[in-house]
């Protein structure tokens, strides 16, 4: 995705429909396209061929933010080196796009988590040793909340839940 709709990567994981000449696919967005101009998206191999053959290299397209097809619950993703005292998580298996990650201490109280750019939650402070109380809201405003979350350092916890298609 171009820079300025990669949003601080506040799209990655999202999905795109992408229409061209000569067809259209849905793509999961996943890397930053530093290079290309707003309204770009460089597409794979695979992708690019459903829309025009390979050859025409940069074709015209227009494209919008559709759900993604997934099955199953969110993933709560823990990066390597993640401990209780500094926490990264990325969201895995959306289907829609992530505005906020919030988690609970003991005291009761949501703590906003900040993203960075590399598309992870990132708790500088830690979360603690686990388990989580956390809370997935989507940019159209549906909120999963899961609580016992494990801790497993590079590695995933399944959620519970599911956003509905477009915040329906």
């Amino acid at each position: 995705m171009n820079a300025q709709d990669w949003a601080t990567s506040g799209v990655c994981g999202a999905c795109a429909q992408v229409k061209g000449p000569d067809g259209e696919v849905t793509v999961r967005i996943v890397d930053l396209c530093p290079e290309c101009v707003h309204g770009d998206i460089d597409l794979s191999p695979d992708a690019f061929a459903r829309l025009a053959p390979l050859e025409k290299g940069r074709i015209p397209i227009s494209w919008q933010f559709v759900p993604c097809d997934v099955d199953g619950s969110i993933v709560y993703h823990f990066k390597e080196g993640s401990n209780q005292w500094w926490t990264a998580v990325q969201i895995r298996n959306h289907r829609n796009a992530i505005a906020k990650f919030e988690w609970r201490s003991d005291d009761g109280a949501w703590h906003e988590v900040p993203r960075v750019d590399y598309n992870y939650f990132v708790e500088e402070q830690g979360m603690g040793p686990g388990p989580y109380t956390v809370r997935v809201t989507d940019v159209y405003g549906s909120v999963l909340e899961d609580s016992g979350v494990p801790f497993v350092e590079a590695g995933d916890s399944p959620g519970k839940g599911q956003f509905p298609a477009c915040g329906m």
